[in-house]
């Protein structure tokens, strides 16, 4: 028998949702034996409002009010040829009849797959996530490299220089830093943050930096372009829920023992928010291999982008944790259709505060840029 525990009050219907049906579920096997009847717990309503091709504007903003007048919360989807309206809530009597209804309507019909708004259900086009020059997906892979860590105003502004001059269009870095061990470099916070608006307001490029509570969700969202959250936190859901609400793209990294319906509905509570910019990370896994740091399965990139029209990008570095394999690694991942990399980079790898031994110097890195637009350029695509 599933423990009730007691939850804070912020938590979210959904998660309590999960458990109630868990209950439910185990209780019909005792009820039948005893020949009781337990009534089921509402129906969850998911359905997408196809708009017809011509569809004014306002055709659809009365069809996200009608949405909105049953209680459901409305999601619209522009795509490159037509208006797609998710919507999402506790079903109603007639409900899919009444909103088939409306002026502008083509079609209803139901979401399948449990994450509702990053399904391809719902979106049939890849989305594209923009940060200044960063551009990830539909077409374009964007490249994010820099240190593990933000350590001196000189290694930031020369990481910058050194990798916007090989091609990549934001730098990584962090401010911030989760680290497994309470005794080894936890990052420079807001002095780290300043550098990287430094590094930026100097070469142009994005900055994609991590944030790990919610409380520096305000500080950090003034400073980046793109807000990363760690495998650690992909299952933090107070702080996708936080950066669901900053309006900027996020990185979601995938949890190492995420499985990737887990990762897709990490995904749904940014989007549920009301941002519809995440872009995901295969980061690696964790098995019983030791050769690596962690397993980093390609074929996630292909599975993704038929379940999601949501960007994918790979982090060789993290998911092999060896320098001489980051390279073979990120060509692969161009390779196996992968949005974007995220790459560490140092000006002196074995001198650095943290992750060293995976991070590329920059004579690597160009020929690492050189070989990944070779293969990009061969499947017609942008880097």
């Amino acid at each position: 028998m599933t423990a009730i525990v007691a939850r804070p009050r912020e938590n979210r219907r959904s998660e309590i949702r999960v458990t109630l049906e868990s209950i439910h579920q185990q209780l019909q096997p005792l009820a039948a034996a005893i020949d009781y009847h337990i009534p089921s717990l509402p129906e969850l309503f998911s359905m997408i409002i196809v708009m017809e091709q011509g569809a004014t504007p306002e055709q659809i903003k009365h069809m996200i009010e009608r949405v909105e007048s049953f209680g459901l919360k409305a999601h619209p989807i522009t795509g490159t040829e037509r208006t797609v309206i998710a919507a999402i809530g506790e079903k109603r009597t007639e409900m899919k009849e009444a909103l088939a209804s409306g002026p502008g309507v083509e079609s209803v019909m139901p979401i399948l797959a449990p994450y509702k708004v990053a399904s391809r259900e719902v979106k049939k086009d890849s989305t594209q996530i923009r940060a200044l020059n960063l551009k990830v997906g539909a077409g374009s892979i964007g490249i994010m490299a820099g240190p593990c860590s933000v350590e001196s105003k000189e290694q930031i502004l020369a990481c910058a220089h050194a990798v916007k001059a090989a091609g990549a269009t934001s730098l990584r870095g962090g401010a911030y830093k989760p680290r497994t061990s309470p005794y080894a470099f936890q990052g420079m916070k807001e002095e780290g943050l300043k550098l990287l608006a430094l590094a930026r307001e100097q070469t142009g490029l994005a900055i994609v930096t991590e944030i790990m509570s919610t409380e520096e969700v305000p500080l950090v969202a003034s400073y980046a372009d793109v807000l990363q959250i760690g495998a650690r936190n992909m299952q933090n859901y107070r702080l996708l829920e936080a950066v669901g609400k900053a309006n900027k793209p996020v990185l979601l990294k995938r949890g190492p023992s995420a499985t990737m319906e887990e990762f897709l509905l990490a995904a749904e509570y940014i989007l549920n928010e009301g941002n519809p910019n995440v872009m995901l990370c295969e980061r690696g896994i964790r098995t019983f291999e030791a050769h690596t740091r962690f397993t980093l399965p390609l074929a996630s990139v292909p599975y993704l982008h038929h379940k999601t029209h949501l960007p994918v990008v790979v982090d060789p570095s993290h998911g092999t944790g060896h320098t001489y394999l980051v390279p073979d690694m990120a060509v692969a991942s161009i390779a196996a259709g992968a949005d974007g990399l995220i790459l560490e980079v140092h000006p002196d790898p074995e001198r650095a505060l943290s992750d060293g031994y995976q991070s590329l110097n920059f004579k690597q890195f160009d020929e690492t840029m050189s070989r990944c637009r070779t293969v990009a350029t061969a499947l017609g695509k942008t880097l």
